[in-house]
């Protein structure tokens, strides 16, 4: 199983956990990372997590983050594909960036992209070459498929 974490699902743990939805999400996804750990999944990595990652304000953060990558069993470069790709991912509402991670899992072919962001995971109705959904969600698929 191959799975794309984008920068929210990374970023997760470091929000304010005062809220139930961000303390579970947070949780779905050290819980993901230890299946990663583990050997469960095979996590993928791209140049965007870089990018989106190096600008990451808080150097504790980026420092924590970038842990994942010498982790990730591939990495998807940068290519004219891929921003092909992304442009049109942005014809039916993702962000830039949003499109970009997209692109990149697709090109890994990954099972699944992981994120918190609801306005990404909620194209999925959308896509149709990868599962796009959130960590709490993707647990449930998970265990419902053992």
């Amino acid at each position: 199983m191959k799975i794309y974490l984008d920068n929210c699902s990374y970023n997760r743990p470091f929000d304010n956990q005062l809220q139930m939805r961000i303390r579970l999400e947070t949780q779905a996804k050290l819980y993901i990372q230890a299946g990663i750990r583990e050997g469960k999944y095979s996590l993928c990595w791209s140049f965007m997590s870089d990018y989106e990652n190096k600008e990451n304000p808080s150097e504790e953060n980026r420092k924590a983050i970038s842990l994942w990558e010498p982790i990730a069993d591939e990495y998807c470069e940068t290519s004219s594909d891929i921003f092909e790709r992304a442009k049109e991912y942005m014809k039916i509402g993702l962000k830039h960036k949003d499109a970009l991670h997209l692109a990149c899992a697709v090109k890994l072919d990954c099972d699944y992209l992981i994120t918190t962001d609801k306005k990404f995971y909620n194209k999925n109705d959308f896509i149709k070459e990868i599962k796009i959904a959130n960590p709490m969600t993707f647990i449930l698929e998970m265990e419902e498929a053992k």
